[in-house]
């Protein structure tokens, strides 16, 4: 199993940026605008983009520490993979390490959603910060996948 990772500070609470992460408003912000569902611990939430979507079922959530969901509809390489979110204090910044685990292996879809995932990190920074992020449609294509 293979997994992508990144690390992103936002200067802002942790409590604000887990408001991003767990309410389908917040996630409509930074990461797809065609976003709905139920964002609490045992719902799902479904994603829409351009080319397709994924449905995400909230395994946990820990106020401003911890979010986790698992893909139960997307592309195959996604279904049963985990995504989760840590947060925590360091100075002005709140730390979120991220995680898309459980790949089966490295393929070039992966390559691909881990930029994706870098992009879409920093507009959940944009919009803690900003009020304002870039989720799809506004984001940054990158090739045919979007």
């Amino acid at each position: 199993m293979v997994d992508i990772l990144h690390r992103i500070g936002i200067t802002s609470s942790p409590e604000d940026v887990y408001a991003a992460l767990t309410t389908v408003e917040g996630l409509a912000g930074w990461w797809t605008e065609d976003t709905e569902g139920d964002a609490s611990p045992g719902g799902i939430v479904r994603f829409r983009f351009l080319p397709g979507g994924f449905d995400m079922k909230v395994l946990e959530t820990e106020p401003s520490e911890r979010v986790l969901w698992e893909v139960v509809e997307g592309p195959e390489e996604w279904i049963g993979t985990q995504v989760a979110f840590e947060l925590k204090q360091e100075d002005d910044y709140t730390i979120v390490l991220f995680r898309h685990e459980g790949w089966r292996e490295p393929v070039e879809f992966m390559h691909h959603c881990s930029t994706k995932w870098a992009i879409y990190l920093m507009s959940l920074k944009k919009l803690v910060e900003t009020g304002r992020g870039e989720p799809s449609p506004h984001d940054v294509q990158i090739s045919n996948w979007h």
